[in-house]
C-alpha cells in the first residue's frame, strides 16, 4: 500500500450486539462435492475443464460415481448458503447468528448437508421432501482446472405453506435484522415465500 493511501478503517464487532438468528438467508442449497479426478472421468460425462454447467440426465449417476471412485470433500454450498456461511465465519461468536432456509431431499446427501451446515455454525432449517434428491454441485478438479456440474433437484422445491408458514420458522424471519435472498435465473424459489419475507422487511 502506498504511504499516501488512506488506511482501511477497522470495525470491531461487538458480540454483545450480535444475537442468534440476526442474519436470515433463503435460497437454493447445494451440497458441494469436490474431488481430484482424471481425464477419463471428464470424458465419460462430456465435461470440459474450467466450465460450469447444469446437470443433464446423463450426469445424474455421476455424483454417486464421484463419491465411490475418488476421495471427496463435502461443503454446504449454494450462493445464499455460502454467503451466510462466510458471514458466520467472519463473526465467529456467537454461533448461529446466520439462519438459512431452503429445500433438500430426505437422503444421505441431505443428511451430510445438514451436518456441514451445523459444522459451519449456521442455523439451517431445511424443508425436507421426498420427491427430489438433495441438490448437489460436483467440483471435478484436474490439475489447476475445475469443472462444475450442478444438479439443482430439491433446491427448486421449496414450499412456503409447508415450511415458511410454520410458526416456529416464521418467528426466525421476524427475529432477523438483516435479510439476504438470492437465486440464479436458472433456479426457482417459491415466489410467495419471497414476497412474504420482502413484505415483512418493509
Amino acid at each position: 500500500m502506498a504511504s499516501d493511501e488512506p488506511k482501511a478503517k477497522r470495525i470491531k464487532l461487538d458480540e454483545k450486539k450480535l444475537s442468534q438468528n440476526a442474519l436470515f438467508g433463503m435460497g437454493n442449497p447445494l451440497l458441494d462435492i469436490t474431488a481430484v479426478v482424471d481425464k477419463d472421468f471428464l470424458d465419460k460425462y462430456g465435461l470440459k475443464t474450467n466450465d460450469q454447467i447444469l446437470a443433464e440426465e446423463k450426469h445424474k449417476e455421476m455424483f454417486e460415481e464421484l463419491v465411490k471412485k475418488f476421495k471427496v470433500e463435502y461443503h454446504a454450498g449454494g450462493a445464499t448458503q455460502n454467503s451466510v456461511k462466510v458471514a458466520q465465519w467472519m463473526i465467529q461468536e456467537p454461533h448461529n447468528v446466520a439462519t438459512f432456509f431452503g429445500c433438500i431431499g430426505k437422503d444421505k446427501f441431505g443428511k451430510i448437508l445438514k451436518e456441514k451446515a451445523e459444522e459451519a455454525h449456521v442455523d439451517a432449517h431445511y424443508y425436507e421432501q421426498s420427491e427430489e434428491p438433495t441438490g448437489t454441485c460436483a467440483a471435478c478438479i484436474t490439475g489447476d482446472n475445475r469443472s462444475l456440474v450442478a444438479n439443482l433437484a430439491a433446491a427448486n422445491c421449496y414450499k412456503k405453506e409447508k415450511h415458511l408458514d410454520l410458526e416456529e420458522n416464521w418467528k426466525l424471519v421476524e427475529k432477523a435484522q438483516v435479510y439476504y435472498i438470492a437465486v440464479s435465473r436458472t433456479a426457482s424459489l417459491d415466489a410467495f415465500a419471497l414476497f412474504a419475507v420482502c413484505h415483512h422487511m418493509m
